[in-house]
């Protein structure tokens, strides 16, 4: 079952929708799909369970509208530092810097689309599904005519792949969702500028001979 469109508008109820969305990424990323209830959700919130119902229909509509949320944003932020004057490099380091930055600002939203929307009935999933995909071609795209700039200007690799590039720079940001806040010492910051200079010192012009790989 869809999440239930709430019948009225209004920045106040937007609001709250967008509270009652981080209470249930919260109550999921600490308990799992399968250890959480909406009742848990009305606790986070402090409402009745039955008044959580005017905004889901059940659990899994709640799980449906936390794995749905965020995609968009990164979208839009990477859209906006394509269209920014500056270096390739520049930008590459701030596309890493917003690919990481819900890891800190929404946290509970990320573990939860990575460890826990496999649980959601198989019509949600694939409305997921589509959903992603959609936003990812976008993502994409931005991505690789940024990392083309700067082949095309020189300021990287002539024989750079920039879908291989591409696909690297986003796996990367993802593979960070898994063990983040897992091991001591590692910030948002420290993380990003260690990516960043992975990143960029791989797409860059230099001397180092390419790399081949043999069996």
């Amino acid at each position: 079952m869809q999440p239930r469109v709430v019948p009225r508008s209004g920045n106040a109820l937007k609001r709250r929708s967008a509270e009652i969305i981080a209470a249930a990424a919260k109550v999921f990323a600490q308990r799992g799909y399968h250890g959480a209830s909406t009742q848990d959700i009305a606790d986070v919130l402090g409402m009745r369970q039955a008044s959580l119902y005017y905004y889901f229909d059940s659990k899994d509509a709640a799980l449906e509208a936390v794995c749905a949320s965020g995609l968009a944003d990164y979208a839009v932020r990477a859209l906006r530092i394509a269209r920014e004057p500056g270096s390739a490099s520049d930008k590459v380091a701030k596309l890493v810097f917003q690919h990481l930055a819900p890891m800190a600002e929404r946290i509970d939203f990320t573990r939860v689309f990575h460890g826990e929307r496999r649980f959601l009935p198989q019509p949600a999933r694939r409305r997921i599904r589509a959903f992603e995909r959609r936003y990812e071609r976008i993502i994409e795209r931005i991505i690789e005519r940024v990392i083309e700039q700067g082949v095309a200007g020189g300021e990287f690799r002539s024989d750079l792949d920039p879908r291989m590039a591409t696909l690297a720079l986003l796996g990367l940001g993802n593979s960070a969702a898994a063990w983040y806040g897992r091991e001591s010492g590692t910030t948002l910051e420290r993380i990003t500028s260690d990516y960043v200079d992975l990143l960029v010192r791989a797409f860059r012009k230099g001397s180092a001979p390419k790399l081949r790989v043999t069996h």
